[in-house]
């Protein structure tokens, strides 16, 4: 096995030349600053550190560590396409090693649907230096020109028909110095063998012949299992616990209490009692007997019902501007028709098929720990600020994760696993239930939305007023934090595309009584909801047909920047000339979509369609929603199409699974109970009362084209979820006339 080494490339002879392998990095973004726990780190360009390196041992197999975490998005097939492409290895001797916990591979959240468009350009230079390092240890070889020799599927050709294998190069290329970027050439478009194709998941045989490794699959014999009974408040702490009848079990080993989180979340253990025990039905059993009194703290008064009025209330009045055109507020006072909306989302959990899970070895110099983790950086911090060890002695391996969606980038489950091997001296695997990751969770951000237009002689929009109000993510890091961070209202809101000469986007506070986290698409997701169902409803009210209408109202192809209209706006952290906010982009998505779904055509009795379009992490989705609504008010999901503009894609079979996930991803957030909160404590426990689609509720087809582009890669992962829920109720209106203006739809179908 090939070593791996922190290397810049003028070292890069010596160490590979130790390695026994040749062995490339390449430097790029790496100790970015990081407000948040490491959360929100950024490509740096002044930070040089080896990240992500390309292995190709003696025998022609090519090693591509993945610095990401696979969740089903294939990220690791992906990133293997790109290096493997621009070297020309022959794909049957490509092999994927996981990267652990580091910051020499620079970010490593796999969130924000970023993985491609932060990695891409860099593996490609990758890939093209070792593909240049073969040709010149070639044409050293023969002594001939560079540029007669050429490499084809890990075999260097030169003009005159004699061949080397990469195998047969490797010790010649250790002998070369790398090139400078000036010097790599990267492939043309038209020659790419791999990326842009459907290549097949590499992991996909090991997922379903059960080989692949989940968080839960970790066995160190030694390991004693953990449960914890959790503060069922946030903030909360024990009181007092008596522990006689948990001890009293068979297989039950210790009981141990872990501290209570301080200040703000950030991602921190809840807190609690663990049952420790050398089995898990012990554990759970050891849990079930305990005894255990809380002092609730401060957020022992959370009402759902209360907080939602006191939202809607918000939002009814002048709150902060944070986006301002012309003067809205004096044409929709004297307006003489007007369109005015209140929209209602309730908290959402991420709900993953697989449970957080973790095991720890504590050991006084260091402690090793293999999770389910989305960011193993973050673990490194948080598990490090918990047993008081530096964050470098931390050994953070990744497995694979059954789903994430955001939940798994807190390791409060990882920081759970060390403190107690930490207290026990013995290997500790902490393992979630169903019902621990419903009821404490890092749930999506409850939100209230008001919209109120004037419409003018023929139906459009002449002015538009939008006010958001919603428990901030910003409260997970920042102690009594309760007005959302300007890279919460850029998702869907302070880039809000309609075309009208006056608006203005307000912003209420909400104070945060849970923990708030991401989930897939994040404030997109109740945004879109709003505006894009205000659109179908000012459509509604023009006579006007709904695809029409939202291709009238965002107007004509554009570039907007919305900075201009006072707004903070970072365009996800992308350079706005490189992903600029282009309508005519959206624009064809809507088009595109339609004429996938037939828009227009004749629809029976209690059939509707419904659209919606909207850009998020820098891709642009339309969807269309057929749906078959029955007098007595049962909801059918016929069938859904959607359009893609992500940029240049690398797999387009993930991109169609992605689209599809994510467009049954967003049918929960309509049909979902939600999270709901009495006294604080969460009153929903498992997928009964917190549904999740079943079968019967998802489409027998979501339909998936990907608009062709030569762009720079967009996010793919969360994208698709936006659009669903106002396709949807839309769609809803559309067959039986019914309004769906507060999720989840629940039974106001019924009504």
């Amino acid at each position: 096995m090939s070593k791996y080494f922190d290397l810049t490339r003028r070292s890069f002879l010596k160490s590979s030349a130790t390695a026994g392998a040749l062995v490339l990095g390449t430097y790029f973004m790496g100790a970015a600053p990081r407000a948040m726990a490491g959360v929100l780190a950024k490509p740096s360009e002044s930070a040089k550190m080896a990240n992500l390196f390309v292995a190709l041992r003696p025998d022609g197999v090519v090693e591509i560590t993945c610095h990401r975490s696979e969740m089903g998005q294939q990220i690791r097939t992906a990133l293997a396409q790109i290096v493997a492409d621009e070297m020309e290895a022959s794909w049957d001797k490509v092999v994927v090693i996981q990267g652990k916990g580091d910051p020499k591979y620079g970010d490593q959240n796999t969130d924000g649907s970023r993985s491609i468009r932060y990695n891409m350009q860099r593996l490609r230079e990758m890939g093209a230096s070792v593909r240049h390092l073969m040709q010149q240890a070639a044409a050293t070889r023969w002594d001939v020109p560079f540029d007669s020799c050429s490499a084809v599927q890990h075999v260097v050709t030169h003009t005159s028909g004699k061949t080397l294998t990469y195998a047969e190069l490797v010790n010649d290329a250790l002998k070369i110095t790398p090139p400078e970027l000036d010097r790599i050439t990267l492939k043309e478009r038209s020659e790419w063998r791999y990326i842009n194709t459907a290549m097949a998941h590499i992991d996909l045989k090991d997922i379903v012949t059960g080989k692949a490794t989940f968080a839960a699959d970790v066995l160190e014999p030694k390991a004693l299992i953990a449960v914890v009974v959790r503060p069922p408040v946030v903030g909360g702490k024990v009181k007092s616990f008596d522990a006689k009848a948990v001890k009293a079990i068979d297989g039950v080993v210790d009981v141990v209490e872990i501290p209570a989180a301080k200040g703000a979340p950030q991602f921190q253990p809840k807190g609690g009692i663990a049952i420790i025990a050398n089995n898990t039905w012990a554990a759970i059993k050891g849990r079930r007997a305990l005894t255990v009194s809380w002092d609730d703290g401060k957020n022992g008064d959370y009402n759902s019902e209360a907080f939602k009025a006191s939202l809607l209330e918000t939002v009814s009045k002048p709150q902060k501007s944070v986006r301002e055109k012309g003067d809205a507020a004096n044409v929709l006072a004297n307006a003489s028709d007007k369109l005015v909306a209140d929209y209602y989302v309730p908290h959402l959990a991420q709900a993953p098929m697989e449970p957080p899970c973790a095991t720890a070895m504590y050991y006084k110099d260091r402690v090793d720990v293999w999770a389910a983790t989305q960011n193993p950086q973050a673990d490194m911090e948080t598990v490090g600020a918990m047993i008081g060890m530096p964050k470098e002695k931390i050994n953070v391996h990744v497995t694979m994760l059954g789903g994430g969606f955001g939940r798994k980038s807190k390791p409060d489950f990882s920081a759970e696993a060390a403190y107690l091997s930490m207290k026990t001296g013995k290997p500790i695997r902490v393992q979630w239930t169903r019902e621990d990751d419903i009821q404490h969770g890092f749930y999506h951000a409850v939100s209230a939305q008001h919209i109120e237009a004037s419409l003018d002689e023929n139906g459009g929009i002449d002015a538009y007023l939008h006010r958001t109000a919603f428990s901030p993510i910003a409260s997970t890091f920042q102690q009594d934090a309760t007005a959302p961070f300007s890279f919460e209202l850029r998702l869907g809101f302070t880039d809000n595309p309609i075309n009208t000469p006056n608006m203005k986007l307000e912003s209420g506070e909400a104070p945060a009584k849970a923990r708030i986290g991401w989930m897939r698409s994040v404030s997109n997701i109740f945004h879109a909801f709003a505006i894009q169902s205000f659109i179908a409803e000012a459509a509604h009210k023009a006579g006007r047909d709904q695809k029409d209408y939202l291709l009238e109202t965002i107007g004509p192809d554009r570039i907007i920047d919305v900075t201009e209209q006072n707004a903070e706006y970072d365009n996800y952290g992308a350079d706005k000339d490189a992903y600029p906010l282009d309508i005519g982009r959206l624009r064809k998505a809507i088009e595109k979509v339609a004429d996938m779904s037939g828009w227009g055509r004749e629809l029976p009795k209690g059939r509707g369609l419904g659209i919606a379009a909207h850009r998020s992490f820098l891709t642009y989705v339309a969807t269309v929603v057929e749906v078959e609504v029955s007098d007595a008010g049962d909801l059918k999901i016929i069938k859904s199409w959607a359009s893609i503009d992500a940029g240049t894609v690398v797999n387009t079979d993930t991109v169609k699974n992605q689209v599809q996930g994510g467009s049954i991803f967003g049918i929960t957030a309509a049909i979902s109970d939600g999270i709901t909160f009495d006294k604080g404590r969460a009153q929903q426990s498992n997928f009964h009362d917190y549904r999740v689609p079943r079968m019967s509720d998802a489409p027998l087809d979501v339909e998936v084209e990907i608009i062709p582009s030569d762009a720079p890669p967009a996010g793919v992962g969360e994208p698709a979820t936006p659009v669903y829920a106002p396709a949807l109720c839309n769609a809803i209106f559309a067959a039986c006339g019914k309004r769906i203006r507060q999720l989840p739809i629940g039974n106001q179908l019924k009504a």
